[in-house]
């Protein structure tokens, strides 16, 4: 080679004004082109052609790489937020889970008081109603008893009615006693025979004798008012039902309401003769109801 191409070539590679490397492949080629032959340089060009394109090729691959590292971190962040957030919504959901289960339970305790409870209940207005069954099936006939018994004349003068399961035999004044007296006379002896002989047969039940009367005063000097004559009445019958039909006393009583217990109005002579009359009432024993209520179940608020 000439001097002067070798001054031009140190030249080139020497030069400092141009940018850092930037023409360093052009110069290389000139340099190539000036010292190598042309088939050479082709070969050196077609070679160097591939290599810059596969640095490209590299390039974009390391590029589209970084992209789809980048997208997978992305990703990966969200995923994890997104789990930190479900692991977040699981313990709040255990947390209330827990507590229904709590509550459930509670609930299902209180709902089996409750369900004792309302058994309870039920079995003991079963009982009740048993007892007004029967009482109400006794009454009843006791009620057919006591009229089959009596005499159609008898009838005229006795009434015989169930009010709320309490059997009423009324019997009028002027069939029981003289005006103004409290002896039993032989007709009522005979009426209360018969009706003690049926109320023997119904040992659970109390019998309470009740004498009313009209309100004109009474005047005898052995009975102060009507509250007496009522009173007295009353104790004649319950006597008799002890003394001469055997009844046991511990289920009779007496009482007297005077003229203040009226069923008819006393303005009239047909209105005073009903208003005097003496009820013997015949009750199921308050004890067994007692019993009853002392049953009841207990229901707390």
């Amino acid at each position: 080679m000439s001097a002067q191409f070798f001054v031009t070539c140190t030249h080139i590679t020497n030069q400092k004004s141009m940018k850092k490397y930037l023409l360093l492949p052009f110069m290389a080629l000139a340099l190539l082109t000036s010292c190598v032959g042309k088939k050479e340089f082709a070969a050196l060009q077609t070679n160097y052609n591939g290599l810059q394109k596969e640095y490209q090729d590299a390039q974009i691959k390391l590029a589209e790489s970084k992209a789809t590292i980048k997208s997978l971190e992305d990703r990966l962040a969200e995923a994890q937020r997104q789990n930190n957030q479900l692991r977040a919504d699981y313990k709040a959901l255990q947390r209330s889970l827990d507590k229904s289960l709590a509550s459930n339970k509670e609930g299902n305790i209180n709902i089996s008081k409750l369900v004792d409870e309302i058994n309870a209940s039920n079995q003991y207005i079963k009982q009740l109603v048993d007892a007004k069954s029967k009482s109400d099936s006794l009454n009843m006939v006791l009620t057919n008893n006591l009229t089959r018994s009596l005499s159609r004349d008898e009838l005229q003068e006795v009434d015989v009615k169930v009010l709320k399961g309490v059997v009423y035999i009324s019997l009028a004044d002027n069939m029981l006693y003289r005006s103004g007296s409290y002896e039993i006379n032989d007709r009522g002896m005979t009426t209360l025979s018969k009706i003690a002989k049926i109320l023997k047969d119904y040992k659970e039940y109390d019998v309470l004798v009740e004498g009313n009367t009209d309100n004109v005063p009474i005047k005898k000097t052995n009975i102060r008012n009507n509250w007496d004559l009522s009173a007295l009445r009353a104790s004649s019958v319950v006597q008799a039902l002890q003394n001469q039909y055997g009844i046991d006393p511990k289920r009779l009583s007496a009482a007297g309401r005077g003229e203040y217990n009226p069923i008819a109005d006393n303005d009239t002579e047909l209105g005073k003769q009903r208003n005097r009359r003496t009820q013997i009432i015949v009750t199921p024993k308050l004890d067994q109801f007692m019993d009853l209520i002392d049953q009841a179940p207990e229901t707390k608020e």
